[in-house]
This record gives C-alpha cells, sequence and structure tokens, in this order.
C-alpha cells in the first residue's frame, strides 16, 4: 500500500518490551513505524526529514508498519516474512543484529551458529531460515544468467569474475527486487571496487552500496 513515507521525524523510541519505533509526520498525519534500534541510530534527530521504505503487515486485530531507511532492508525484512515461523518481531530483531547484506551473507554461507546471535532466533530456527532462504536468494531466476555480451575490453574487472559468482550475485539482487538493467550496472561497479574479486559476498555488498546511493 505504501512504498515509502516521506516527512518529519516527530519521536523516536526504543522500548525493550515494544520495540524500536518512530513517527513520521506527512501532511499532517502522523504515521507509527515500527523499526530496529539500528535504523533509529541512522535516522536524523526530531525535527529532521526523513524518507522511509515502507511495509504494511495486516492481522486480523491490527494494521501495522514497519520501515526502514533503505529499500534494501525493507525488501530484506519482506523475505523474512516468507519464512514460515518468521513474524514481524523475528525480522526485525535480525535486522537489528545484522545489516541486510551480512545477513544474507550469513544465509548464503550457511552459518546457522553465527544467524542464532540474535536475540529470539534459536538453532533449529536458524537453520530453517538458511533451508528456506538459501534456496530462494541463489536459485531466484536460475535460468536467466547475466548477459554479459555488451560488456567492452575495458570491463576486464568484470571478465576476472567467474559467471557462478556473477550469476549468484545477480540472483540475490533479482529477489530483491532490482530489474536485470539495474543488477548487471551494479555488478560492473561492484567488480572495480570489490576487495576480493572471488568472493560472490565481497562483489553483492559493492553492488548493494552502489544501489543505495541512487
Amino acid at each position: 500500500m505504501f512504498d515509502y513515507i516521506k516527512g518529519k521525524i516527530v519521536s523516536k523510541q526504543n522500548n525493550v518490551t515494544s520495540g524500536a519505533s518512530m513517527v513520521i509526520d506527512n501532511n499532517n498525519m502522523g504515521y507509527l513505524i515500527n523499526t530496529t534500534a539500528r535504523t533509529l541510530a541512522c535516522a536524523g534527530d526530531e525535527d529532521s526529514e526523513a524518507k522511509v521504505y515502507t511495509t504494511l503487515i495486516h492481522r486480523e486485530d491490527a494494521m501495522i508498519l514497519c520501515g526502514f531507511l533503505n529499500k534494501e532492508d525493507r525488501d530484506i525484512f519482506n523475505i523474512l516474512l516468507s519464512v514460515s515461523g518468521v513474524g514481524m518481531k523475528v525480522a526485525l530483531v535480525l535486522l537489528d543484529e545484522f545489516s541486510g547484506c551480512d545477513l544474507i551473507s550469513v544465509v548464503i554461507k550457511g552459518d546457522y551458529k553465527e544467524l542464532s546471535r540474535a536475540k529470539g532466533v534459536g538453532p533449529k530456527l536458524a537453520q530453517k531460515i538458511i533451508l528456506e532462504l538459501k534456496d530462494k536468494l541463489i536459485n531466484w531466476q536460475k535460468n536467466s544468467p547475466l548477459d554479459l555480451s555488451d560488456v567492452s575490453d575495458s570491463d576486464a574487472d568484470v571478465k576476472d569474475v567467474s559467471s557462478e559468482s556473477l550469476n549468484e550475485v545477480q540472483a540475490v539482487l533479482l529477489s530483491l527486487g532490482y530489474s536485470i538493467q539495474e543488477a548487471k550496472a551494479a555488478i560492473k561497479q561492484a567488480c572495480k571496487t570489490a576487495d576480493k574479486k572471488d568472493s560472490s559476498e565481497d562483489i553483492l555488498k559493492e553492488a548493494l552500496s552502489y544501489l543505495s546511493q541512487d
């Protein structure tokens, strides 16, 4: 219903029991948005402007807005909600413990012990998240490999990376809702700046950083 809400930060709260939240004033309407302490720390002070990417959760007894300062975290939040047994609170806890990119890396590596660091996420749930999401992230549109037919000789950085790594990064970007064109542009840029060009995780981190600047 709402892709994002842009307005003035009226208040920010981080309550032990109810969690982190902020109120955004847009056209004299105050939107209560559930979020993470990580997001609150990055948001401006009260009375400053903010653009929050949101997800509306519709329950029988309530309609709840959750939001983040960048589109990637919002989309990863939505992907987490697709896992059976993962609700709003668990998804927020995970995105509080890990940045979006780090969370993807942990899932792809299958490191359930690292994932279970998040409060309330035990080993069984961590393994379930990895089991359901690793396949979704890596094999998303696996029959649509990255088309690098128009890569010029000046794009040697891209040519030095294995096609497996390139396709893996593309799969994650597509699962986050980016188009083929956006994924391709981000990957080409990421291959120039990534420290480890044989690491799909490093390329993914650089690609998400590039996309978040738009």
